[in-house]
């Protein structure tokens, strides 16, 4: 074996094993991407229908008269929505939080209470499940990255759901899942990103990769030698000698 063949087989080995780990890794998480729909993942399958409340310009108009008698503030964007068939208004704009009102009393709702958070929580959940528990949640996590202050609405529908509903925005900002967990979790093993479950630019990726396609180069350069090329390119030449060296004897 030729000695840059020789080098590059000690290069693959060793490197082969340590990264035996991270390349289990990536398979293992890969698979599963390829496997669980996305759809169910972020369980959009269990949206419940809400078909949409239309507002006249008439009553947008009347709305945006009763807010500006009841005092609120002016925003930016004004963007009217429907909250559990109810038309609402929601105003933001700045580095102010957004505000949400009801039209037809001038009220703001926002932030909304625990059980106006539980009720929308509970409308777009499909079926007839009740909410088990409820949390303010303040802080962002590996679980929660939207709009915060939020309210988490968890669920007893065998997936252990859990309803995460914006308290200045009363949308539904985010639907968690058993599957949507071992997806994240596979995720942060993919990116090996172990704390924050997001930067894919992460150094040890990154030294990890680069290894990697050490591995790969080092395959190619051993390739011949493990085929016997190298062997039978020296036996042809050895051959060769022999018959150039015979009719000189």
């Amino acid at each position: 074996m030729a000695a840059p063949s020789r080098i590059a087989g000690k290069i693959h080995k060793w490197l082969a094993l340590v990264l035996a780990v991270p390349f289990l890794f990536w398979f293992v998480s890969g698979l599963f991407f390829a496997i669980a729909p996305i759809e169910r993942v972020r369980s959009e399958h269990m949206v419940a229908e809400q078909p949409p409340v239309p507002i006249s310009m008439a009553d947008a108009a009347a709305g945006l008269q009763r807010l500006h008698s009841a005092g609120a503030q002016p925003g930016e964007k004004i963007e009217f929505r429907s909250l559990l068939g109810r038309p609402v208004a929601l105003v933001s704009g700045g580095e102010a939080r957004p505000r949400l009102y009801d039209l037809e009393s001038g009220r703001q709702l926002s932030p909304i209470p625990q059980a106006l958070a539980v009720r929308i929580a509970e409308r777009d959940h499909s079926g007839d499940q009740r909410a088990v528990s409820v949390s303010l949640v303040e802080e962002e996590s590996t679980e929660y990255r939207g709009a915060l202050p939020a309210w988490r609405v968890g669920f007893d529908d065998g997936a252990n759901r859990a309803l995460y509903v914006a308290a200045d925005t009363g949308a539904v900002a985010a639907r968690r899942s058993t599957l949507w967990r071992t997806f994240d979790f596979l995720w942060s093993l993919h990116i090996m990103d172990f704390k924050n479950h997001e930067d894919f630019n992460t150094p040890l990726l990154i030294i990890t990769t680069a290894f990697g396609l050490l591995v790969i180069v080092t395959g190619f350069i051993m390739f011949p030698s493990r085929l016997g090329f190298t062997s039978w390119r020296r036996r042809r030449k050895a051959a060769r000698a022999r018959g150039q060296a015979a009719p000189a004897e």
